[in-house]
């Protein structure tokens, strides 16, 4: 009686334990900080799409924080935004069968430059994000690590 109670016991939580889980698109999500800790970004969802904002940075400690602009943005209606709160990633889409999130771009506000976005969490739990030239051999990948 007691190995049947254990059995349905230990059954009962995997079927809570996986109906409670995040899709695997979904564990992009969350806060993450580059290797070089001079960023700190929240990747989030919107519709089927994932989207990442800048939360934290560090650049000239003579400038606080909250008084970056977007000053090398092509849009002069744009030159006066804060970096701080920007949304610096778009578009990225869940790509099932590769594991990775794909067509998405980056924008690279020291040069006021947008390029190609795709993804990827490694079997370490690093985020590698590539921003890239039409080709994906003609870029630069920078590394997260899951912030607590």
């Amino acid at each position: 009686m007691i190995k049947c109670l254990a059995f349905l016991f230990f059954i009962s939580l995997g079927l809570y334990t996986s109906a409670g889980t995040a899709p695997e698109c979904d564990r992009i999500c969350g806060k993450w900080i580059s290797t070089d800790k001079n960023l700190i970004v929240q990747v989030y969802k919107e519709n089927d799409r994932f989207r990442a904002r800048i939360l934290w940075f560090r650049d000239d400690p003579s400038k606080a924080i909250n008084e970056w602009c977007d000053a090398k943005n092509p849009d002069p209606a744009l030159r006066s935004r804060k970096i701080l709160g920007m949304d610096v990633l778009s578009g990225l889409k869940y790509d099932e069968k590769n594991h990775s999130w794909e067509d998405g771009m980056i924008y690279d506000a020291q040069h006021g430059k947008q390029w190609d976005a795709a993804g990827y969490i490694d079997k370490d739990g690093l985020l590698k994000v590539k921003g890239y030239w039409h080709f994906k051999i003609l870029g630069r990948t920078m590394t997260f690590k899951r912030a607590s």
